[in-house]
């Protein structure tokens, strides 16, 4: 009996080193080991696939890159900037310039004016805001509609209002009309006026009497909107901008023009302005760079 069990715990051990033996092989099969005892040969890494240059014939299939490249000046933007003066220049010369750069041109550019200005928009005392009829006009008429009644209504009609009234007129631009450019108020109907404030107000249209449509004389502001009074304000950065004229213009007509709007500037100066009033001004048409102005303190 005894024999028996020696023989049995004997043939278990045997059993169980030979577990033990396979589990080693199979950790080491893991670790990249053989199973005799001898280490397996590291793999060798990949080789890198070599990116085709660009511009090859192996580059044809790649996928595209998203966006376009930016696209160059045309031939007439590149001479035109190779005209521009690396200076400033006079008011005459620069209308020249300017009339030079436009030729070739199927439309009638407008020329435009920026005065950038030594003031801090922040402060509501230093904004620059009103309207100016310039001496040449600035060849384009406008549609002017008046809030007007009794005798004012019969002088804005008069002076060319596209339409010219209160109540109904109230009601029709609260109903969704607006196809007009200039809205002009007699200064005892403003009560009524401005209910339109959240219509008129976003597109820049409400009568206002810093820039002169809130007036007594209606006929007077209806004929110089109509005939294109140029309104302006500064932005955020301190600049103004105006139209002052047609390419079409002449040298002497365009000149007159930018300097009346110059000297209207000047003369808003705010009293808590400090240091240099006018720091830079600049002219431009619709499709040629900007010309530097020599500034005059």
């Amino acid at each position: 009996m005894a024999k028996e069990k020696k023989e049995k715990a004997a043939a278990e051990a045997h059993g169980g080193g030979a577990v033990a033996e396979k589990k080693k092989g199979r950790g080491a099969e893991a670790a990249g080991a053989e199973p005799g005892g001898a280490e397996a040969a590291p793999k060798a890494p990949k080789p890198k696939k070599a990116k085709p240059e660009a511009g090859t014939a192996d580059d044809a299939g790649r996928k595209k890159k998203r966006g376009r490249p930016m696209r160059g000046l045309a031939k007439k933007q590149k001479a035109n900037v190779g005209k521009r003066p690396e200076k400033p220049v006079s008011v005459e010369e620069a209308v020249k310039l300017l009339h030079e750069m436009g030729k070739g041109r199927k439309f009638d550019q407008s020329v435009n004016i920026v005065m950038h200005l030594g003031i801090d928009p922040k402060h509501a005392d230093q904004m620059i805001r009103g309207a100016i009829s310039l001496p040449k006009g600035i060849g384009k008429s406008r549609k002017v509609i008046a809030f007007a009644e009794g005798e004012d209504a019969d002088k804005a009609k008069a002076a060319g209002a596209v339409e010219v009234g209160v109540d109904d007129l109230i009601n029709k631009i609260n109903g969704g009309w607006t196809d007009f450019d200039v809205a002009v108020a007699h200064s005892r109907l403003m009560g009524k006026v401005g209910k339109l404030g959240k219509v008129l107000g976003p597109a820049g249209k409400m009568p206002s009497p810093k820039n002169g449509t809130v007036t007594n004389d209606v006929g007077l502001a209806v004929k110089e909107f109509s005939a294109g009074k140029a309104e302006f304000r500064n932005d955020t950065g301190g600049n103004v901008h105006g139209v002052v004229g047609r390419i079409s213009f002449s040298v002497g007509d365009l000149k007159d023009n930018i300097e009346a709007f110059i000297e209207n500037i000047r003369r808003l100066k705010p009293p808590t302005a400090k240091g240099h009033y006018i720091k830079r001004i600049c002219v431009s048409a619709t499709m040629s760079p900007s010309i530097d102005l020599v500034v005059a303190q």
